[in-house]
């Protein structure tokens, strides 16, 4: 079936951002500006938090267009993915991935130009993890691919912080670990449920190839952990009273949320029943909640 062209200039400036995936760099981006904020102690400078932001948007832009080129063959046998630009015939491969080369240069060279060669640096690493490590070898090819995989989503933490201070220190670190454990508990509630679209792509996410048992207690530990690590940023960043309340009461939270995924299990419950939506979506109000505190706690030193 040959390419069909959107009609109008707005479809194919819609087609394109579809693309980068909009929904995720919202994500990547609260995660972003708050560390700046903390780079900082205060308010950042507003150009160099503006140039962040900017390039940061397009590598995210990049890494997920290029995403989409990998990913075309499976992304029609998904129904949470068939409404995609290169699923419908709305942009040609060829174009999918000269635009996603072409937004990665953008944003390596203006961060680097703008900032400084570190965060340049990590941004194309982020970039080059999440498209030939993740998207190419680990997505296809083990149940932990969203486990390693998702170091590429921790990145936007370092690059906030290198971008404002020109260099790497332990509380970032910890923000990173932060990421990093909650990732694998956010992504496999969404799997568990769209588990059947998963195993029609032949993507061996651990709901696809696992119990749901396993698969609710390894969500458990990722999320004590979660809990741990952001507790561990009152210490090592010498935060006020404000951050640690705030930090405890949200994985408080968290994990009541989490252990009902496990109480429904005891109760016989499976699949949609399970509720696993429930989780992801307090999952995704937990870090922008908890990010927002590290953004605040600064202000009030």
């Amino acid at each position: 079936m040959a390419p069909a062209e959107p009609r109008s200039f707005g479809a194919v400036i819609k087609a394109y951002v579809a693309l980068t995936k909009p929904r995720v760099i919202e994500l990547l981006l609260i995660t972003t500006l708050p560390v700046m904020f903390l780079a900082a102690d205060g308010l950042p400078p507003l150009w160099r938090a503006l140039s962040v932001m900017v390039f940061g948007t397009l590598s995210a832009g990049s890494a997920n267009a290029l995403n989409c080129y990998i990913d075309r063959d499976i992304d029609v046998k998904m129904r949470r993915t068939r409404k995609r630009p290169l699923a419908r015939h709305q942009v040609t491969p060829r174009a999918a991935l000269v635009f996603g080369v072409v937004l990665g240069i953008l944003s390596v060279v203006g961060m680097w130009v703008t900032t400084n060669l570190l965060a340049a640096a990590l941004n194309l690493s982020a970039i080059l993890f999440y498209v030939f490590v993740y998207s190419m070898v680990l997505k296809r090819r083990t149940s932990q691919n969203i486990v390693w995989g998702g170091l590429a989503g921790c990145m936007p933490v370092v690059i906030g912080w290198s971008g404002i201070t020109g260099g790497l220190d332990w509380t970032p670190l910890v923000l990173f670990g932060v990421v990093f454990f909650w990732t694998p508990p956010h992504t496999w509630t969404l799997a568990m449920r769209y588990k059947e679209d998963y195993a029609a792509a032949s993507i061996p996410m651990l709901p696809v190839v696992a119990t749901e048992r396993r698969v609710v207690l390894e969500s458990i530990a990722y999320t004590w952990a979660t809990v741990a690590c952001s507790l561990l940023l009152w210490p090592v960043a010498d935060t006020t009273l404000l951050y640690p309340i705030v930090a405890a009461v949200l994985g408080a939270f968290c994990l009541i949320e989490v252990y009902r995924l496990l109480g429904r299990l005891n109760a016989g419950k499976s699949g949609v029943d399970l509720r696993p939506m429930r989780f992801f979506h307090w999952s995704n109000a937990y870090l922008a909640l908890l990010f927002l505190a590290v953004a605040i706690d600064p202000l009030l030193a």
